[in-house]
């Protein structure tokens, strides 16, 4: 199993850290964290203290790209490039809709994405992107460019959209909610396992009421995509996780 996108460097979870990894590591093949840019540093560390398991991404949430001013983003945009060797992707970075409302703040969002897809294709790496309520969007944009190894991270769009996403090539990454949501039942059924992933979210979005959530509970969404399927968890989990290895290179 691998976790393509968790945030082990989050508040909530560095108290019990050890526990998780020691945990995740008896199950999992790799997790792909993703640093904020408030604990970016912290990833960073994470990540050079545990090569041979914990993988990262960095980039900008949106919601900071409004908090944030140009050359502070510039100085941030600078450390990835700086740290080409120790991440793995560009994200999580993107377009929120749900949070982010007023036509100014969206238009300047519109432009950082912009600029950290060109990141990426200068550094040669895979996007996560968040679409939050913003995936019509986030898809044209990211489609003006020619990136293949694109994520929709934590998708909660329409099949129909999801159908142009795997049509594009891009990828869907499946969350830990999958099996309460009837959009990403049916993509669990019926997309090509060549175009999904899973993830977490970790600590956010637990399948389990009153508990954070961590990396091997990707195991849920795993078990209802071969349920649906008909087919055994391990056939699942190996296409999943070779998709995972291929985009990131892991």
């Amino acid at each position: 199993m691998i976790d393509v996108h968790c945030h082990l460097t989050y508040q909530s979870m560095r108290e019990n850290l050890p526990a998780i990894l020691d945990s995740a590591r008896k199950e999992m093949q790799s997790v792909i964290t993703c640093g904020l840019v408030n604990d970016a540093k912290d990833a960073l560390e994470l990540r050079r203290n545990n090569k041979e398991f914990v993988h990262l991404t960095l980039g900008i949430h949106p919601e900071d790209v409004v908090a944030m001013r140009d050359e502070q983003i510039e100085r941030h945009m600078d450390l990835i490039r700086s740290v080409r060797r120790d991440i793995v992707g560009i994200g999580e970075i993107g377009l929120d809709y749900h949070w982010i409302k007023e036509p100014d703040q969206i238009k300047r969002c519109k432009e950082w994405f912009r600029k950290f897809l060109d990141l990426a294709a200068e550094m040669k790496l895979p996007v996560v992107l968040h679409t939050r309520k913003a995936e019509e969007d986030s898809f044209e944009i990211v489609s003006q460019t020619d990136l293949r190894n694109v994520v929709f991270h934590h998708y909660s769009g329409s099949v129909t959209l999801a159908q142009q996403i795997v049509d594009r090539g891009y990828y869907i990454s499946m969350p830990t909610i999958t099996p309460t949501s009837k959009n990403l039942l049916k993509i669990a059924e019926r997309f090509p396992l060549s175009q999904l992933v899973t993830e977490t979210d970790s600590p956010f979005n637990s399948p389990y009421p009153g508990k954070g959530n961590v990396p091997q509970n990707v195991r849920v969404t795993i078990e209802k995509i071969a349920e649906r399927r008909g087919m055994s968890f391990d056939q699942v989990d190996a296409i999943l996780s070779r998709n995972a290895r291929d985009i990131f290179g892991i």
